[in-house]
């Protein structure tokens, strides 16, 4: 008898972005340096009392650029965070109260933050599905949001996990070629298992003269059977730009989304997701609407169970009131805390690498882990590789010892990118973002080292997003939310940086 050896597909070669510029600065440091050398050199023909005029305070200004931080943030980033923190608090913008109540018009509960002037429409795409349609109307963006059931990975070959892992590469170096795309969010969301839809199931087909046994067997397992399972979900929110010189109908966006519905729920099912659909406004809306108040999670299953629907509108989706602290954010029946990805897994892993981390987590009421993909079209795509396999190769031919070693690996990795993307495969830059939610305050520190577990068991670096948690929980909802197209500094000076 001879035994073979089994073989599982491992994945990886992450690799963070590299700055352009010398050493930790960037490229508007590395200018700096050299203007400043330039100016200094220019003093010291006048004197050296001139040239040191001069230096001290481009000196000054120039050293906390290259202080970094393990999550790559320099000086200057940190203090603009708590500057901008502080004169939040300072004109109350981290308080937020709707309804009729608030001195805001008309009475309606909108989401806020971010989610404040975003509008729902629907359309009806193909298959004459319905669908909702997010317009957000500073950057004049387009969201909409695609459901799934994912095939589970239990009982399935190492062999048809690879195929699907391969379908899905393929799916997101498609999106590089979607007209008008601006990024993507894949939100897996978690839950106790209230009970409900197992309930609405059972209860109704439990006969008048079934026996008392049989009768209490049943009642007893739509009774303790929500306590140990829990339900999840999926949800693919895809956000479109319409460039500014291009003055477009919103009716005419909305067919234009309709045609590419169809396709874009095929790639889906091919990469193991199951029964994939789009999600209406309506659903939209309940998503939200649960994300700020869990304890409703019940009524809306039941109220989808009984009547087919809950009729809610985007304008009542949002929170009664909330607080924004350093690390929390309270909303409603819940408190949240969000944490942001500072590096991906290091080396190779295996499929089954983020399993811990999406599986429903004891002692929390919903948690969600959102994975944000930001496409890179294939020109930009050729030049990033390229200038990545010169850097490697700079740094791997001009250290010694061990820095040569590791820049050997970062040459290595960089090879294998440009002949990948040669062949075909796209490239896109992504990142995490995980959030929690409890039912008090005090329930937050254990759900923190809940987090700090699985992420650890998962060999991804987080940080909590302090001082922004409102704008996080906001990314981590199907609602479309970019974090580079909110930001005051644009995306590629912010690279420079």
């Amino acid at each position: 008898m001879s035994t073979e050896a089994v073989t599982h597909p491992t994945y990886g070669n992450w690799r963070r972005p590299r700055r352009p510029g010398l050493g930790p600065l960037g490229l508007v440091g590395t200018f700096g340096v050299f203007g400043g050398l330039v100016l200094t050199l220019l003093a010291s023909l006048i004197s050296l009392y001139a040239a040191m005029v001069v230096f001290t305070p481009i000196a000054v200004l120039l050293v906390p650029l290259a202080i970094r931080t393990q999550d790559g943030r320099n000086v200057y980033q940190l203090m603009a965070l708590r500057v901008g923190w502080r004169r939040r608090r300072a004109k109350g913008a981290h308080l937020y109260v709707s309804g009729p109540l608030s001195a805001r018009p008309g009475g309606r509960f909108r989401p806020p933050g971010l989610l404040n002037k975003v509008s729902a429409t629907e359309g009806r795409d193909a298959y004459d599905r319905p669908f909702g349609v997010l317009h957000h109307p500073n950057r004049n963006l387009y969201t909409i949001v695609l459901g799934c059931d994912p095939d589970g990975g239990a009982l399935v070959d190492p062999d048809q996990v690879d195929v699907w892992v391969a379908l899905w590469g393929e799916w997101l170096a498609r999106l590089a070629h979607e007209p008008g795309l601006r990024g993507a969010s894949v939100i897996v969301e978690t839950a106790p298992d209230p009970g409900t839809r197992l309930a609405h199931e059972v209860l109704p087909r439990i006969r008048e003269d079934a026996p008392a046994a049989a009768r209490a067997v049943m009642e007893e397992v739509v009774e303790r059977y929500p306590t140990a399972s829990s339900e999840m979900h999926t949800y693919i929110s895809l956000t479109y730009g319409v460039p500014a010189h291009q003055r477009r109908k919103k009716e005419d966006v909305i067919t234009d989304l309709a045609i590419r519905i169809p396709g874009l729920l095929s790639g889906l099912v091919a990469a193991g997701g199951g029964a994939a659909y789009p999600l209406s406004a309506e659903r939209i809306a309940e998503v939200v609407r649960v994300a700020y108040d869990p304890a409703v999670a019940a009524d809306v299953l039941d109220a989808r169970a009984r009547h087919g629907g809950t009729g809610l509108e985007w304008d009542d989706a949002g929170p009664a009131a909330a607080v924004e602290s350093v690390g929390s954010y309270q909303h409603d029946s819940g408190v949240s805390r969000t944490w942001l990805m500072t590096l991906a897994p290091r080396g190779t892993v295996r499929s089954s690498v983020l399993r811990g981390m999406l599986e429903a987590a004891p002692g929390t009421r919903r948690k969600r882990v959102a994975l944000v993909y930001r496409p890179i079209d294939p020109a930009t795509s050729a030049r990033i590789v390229e200038a990545d396999r010169r850097s490697a190769q700079f740094m791997a031919t001009s250290g010694r010892g061990m820095v040569q070693a590791r820049a050997a690996s970062e040459m290595r990795a960089a090879e294998q990118t440009a002949a990948e993307e040669a062949s075909g495969a796209g490239l896109v830059e992504f990142s995490l973002m995980l959030t929690v939610t409890v039912d008090t305050m005090e329930q937050l520190a254990d759900a923190s080292v809940t987090v700090r577990n699985l992420t650890a068991a998962s060999r991804v670096l987080m940080r909590p997003a302090d001082r922004m948690q409102a704008a996080a929980f906001s990314c981590t909802l199907p609602a479309g939310i970019l974090p580079w197209e909110q930001t005051l500094i644009p995306h590629e000076l912010q690279e420079a940086l």
